[in-house]
């Protein structure tokens, strides 16, 4: 266990954090994973999908339905996890089907689920400390372990698996994310921090050396890359998403 999180401390992007975790869940028997985590929740959404990181080892022809056609937006075990917080077993979601507590389309995705095998686990909600955070993991089973087998497994494992995954979301939330296309360059970046820094335009240009046209210009780009209209919003959604303020790796 030591081991595990020193070398989860010590990695140093969220691939190869994640790559660990996967690895590590695999020994309980929970071999495939879903892990997501938004800082822009509303009352009624997680955010623009482009904002939301997701990280899973699922097959594509799972991720391309559950993801690509926002099936996840009507799973009940999702529902679950952005109203709690803590771990719940799937055996939840057959209590509340046999109630009929489910509605038509969370029992689609239910169908869904077991077409493609996913059929046994636990979820995870995560207490993050913003009311527009939220991160959670659906951590299912092998195929060939029925629920009473995970709930087991839970039994004799459960306190660490949730430690090891509260520990695993807290370090890939404190590391830079971005979807390539909201990347923002060097000097995007370094135009951010010195905006947050207090700096006029005309203070950045003379501290980089550059026109304050060029300098407007990255905070422009900046701007189109996180999709907002403000620098100020800028600055937050950067700040949100780990890509300024950072030491370099």
């Amino acid at each position: 266990m030591i081991d595990h999180l020193e070398r989860v401390f010590a990695a140093q992007s969220i691939e190869d954090i994640w790559q660990l975790h996967v690895d590590k869940m695999a020994g309980y028997g929970f071999d495939r994973l879903i892990y997501g985590f938004t800082r822009f929740r509303t009352s009624n959404s997680f955010g623009n999908l482009d904002d939301l990181l997701v990280l899973s080892n699922h097959t594509r022809e799972f991720l391309d339905v559950f993801i690509g056609q926002g099936l996840y937006h009507h799973a009940p075990m999702v529902r679950w996890a952005a109203e709690n917080v803590g771990a719940c077993s799937w055996s939840w979601i057959e209590q509340q089907s046999r109630a009929g507590l489910l509605t038509p389309t969370e029992q689609r995705v239910l169908a869904f689920n077991l077409r493609m095998g996913v059929r046994a686990g636990y979820s995870i909600s995560f207490n993050d400390a913003s009311v527009r955070s939220k991160g959670a993991i659906g951590l299912a089973a092998r195929r060939d372990l029925h629920q009473r087998q995970v709930e087991e497994i839970w039994q004799d494992h459960g306190r660490d698996i949730v430690m090891l995954n509260n520990v695993t979301h807290l370090r890939i939330t404190a590391m830079p994310y971005a979807s390539e296309r909201r990347s923002l360059t060097k000097r995007q970046r370094e135009a951010l921090e010195w905006v947050g820094d207090g700096k006029t335009t005309q203070d950045i240009a003379t501290i980089m050396g550059l026109t304050q046209a060029t300098v407007e210009k990255h905070l422009r780009l900046a701007r189109e890359a996180l999709d907002v209209e403000t620098t100020a919003q800028a600055v937050l959604k950067a700040s949100f998403q780990n890509q300024i303020f950072m030491v370099a790796v």
